[in-house]
């Protein structure tokens, strides 16, 4: 199941947004360029590595770029992939959109954060140990998720649905959309081994219930939570 489009109108520019996007893709395009090795360095230099972030190991000399505490903000403008990358960015778009405007900017970008950092620890405390670099803006969008999973649970999402080779598309509430996105995390997150890299499927859940805890906190007083209808057009703006 794969989102394309929602049919939820916002009242501001997502400024935040965009830039994010922005930032994440001349932040990959950096990473791309640096052929296999450099991708490799990047990625352990500017990575959450649990380990050396609590203490337990230490990067060597050379890729040691940055103090071990602001990879926990740097590792969410980083990719492993195209595919990675677009995934997340559409994701993104798509959603992030309307968190921003429930927010207003400012604190958007605090959310956003917040969230990713909730998330990289989400996947660091179980694996204290691990020397394996957590690259990606999948846990700070998860907390997107979360916050629209209650702000517009009614919401109308456009999603492609493959079966076999024949690509299906339907409109879903988002409830159900996000219900099978999370859904499937932790069914994922249950057979997955995190000694063995791949997703972090706990930064996901991490991310995810921090943005269903703070989005009351960060909401304009006048956003309604767990609506009973969708959008209804009103500005937000205080």
């Amino acid at each position: 199941m794969i989102p394309l489009h929602d049919d939820n109108p916002t009242t501001i520019r997502p400024y935040v947004t965009v830039a994010f996007i922005v930032i994440c893709g001349v932040a990959f395009l950096w990473q791309f360029s640096s052929g296999p090795q450099g991708q490799q360095i990047i990625a352990y230099g500017f990575g959450a590595v649990p380990a050396v972030l609590f203490g337990h190991a230490e990067l060597p000399p050379e890729l040691y770029f940055i103090p071990p505490s602001l990879t926990v903000f740097s590792s969410m403008f980083l990719h492993g992939s195209w595919m990675h990358l677009i995934g997340n960015m559409l994701y993104l778009w798509i959603f992030g959109n309307n968190v921003e405007d429930s927010m207003g900017h400012v604190r958007f970008v605090v959310f956003y954060l917040v969230c990713g950092i909730a998330a990289v620890f989400a996947h660091a405390l179980p694996n204290a140990e691990s020397q394996i670099p957590m690259i990606g803006a999948s846990g700070a969008i998860s907390g997107v998720l979360g916050a629209y999973l209650l702000l517009h649970p009614h919401a109308r999402v456009l999603v492609l649905i493959p079966i076999g080779i024949i690509m299906h598309t339907v409109r879903l509430k988002a409830m159900w959309v996000l219900g099978f996105w999370i859904a499937l995390q932790l069914i994922s997150s249950a057979f997955a081994d995190p000694s063995k890299g791949g997703v972090a499927f706990g930064a996901h859940i991490g991310g995810f219930l921090a943005g269903l805890a703070l989005i009351p906190f960060f909401k304009y007083r006048k956003v309604p939570l767990l609506p009973r209808r969708a959008h209804s057009g009103l500005k937000y703006r205080e």
